[in-house]
């Protein structure tokens, strides 16, 4: 009987800490997520409609943030889409740290700058539209590196350069 009780604590305590560890290994996850969505709000010069200022906070679920959808098995950001947000600044290296990002757009506003190669770390990224912004330089070689990638708008950019994409693949 002991022996049977010692087993079934085992057991018990085995699975407490297996899903503890799922867990923590989820919060913290998310909490790169909301780190990286912070540096990219950090990078963000103008917000005339206060989007992210009022909304995008520590006190509020990152998956409840404006423009942020977060999937529904991993709670991880899998959408960024602030299009038409008049918001004015530069993409951040960071932001290739959302590695469960499958759609991203921020279609017709005025970023600027070159895209961060960290970008090439957003392997499941399925749809990027960046039109309508303030990109300057070459159309990045490495688009041809996201595997998963089915939709590029590049549009009313400054970007010059083919955009005949090849994977390796």
């Amino acid at each position: 009987m002991a022996k049977t009780d010692f087993l079934t604590c085992l057991i018990f305590l085995l699975l407490f800490a297996t899903f503890w560890g799922n867990l923590s290994a989820n919060s913290a996850n998310i909490t790169t997520d909301q780190s990286t969505l912070l540096v990219f709000k950090s990078h963000i010069t103008q917000d005339p409609h206060n989007l992210l200022a009022t909304n995008w906070s520590t006190s509020i679920s990152v998956c409840n943030w404006i423009g942020v959808t977060c999937g529904s098995k991993h709670r991880r950001v899998i959408a960024l889409d602030l299009s038409s947000s008049d918001l004015t600044g530069t993409i951040p290296s960071q932001l290739g740290n959302l590695s469960f990002l499958s759609r991203l757009n921020i279609r017709d506003n005025s970023f600027h700058g070159s895209l961060p190669i960290e970008l090439t770390h957003l392997y499941r990224l399925k749809y990027l539209n960046l039109g309508n912004n303030s990109f300057h330089g070459e159309i990045p070689p490495w688009f041809g590196y996201l595997a998963k990638l089915q939709s590029l708008f590049l549009d009313n950019n400054h970007l010059s350069g083919s955009t005949l994409l090849f994977s390796p693949y």
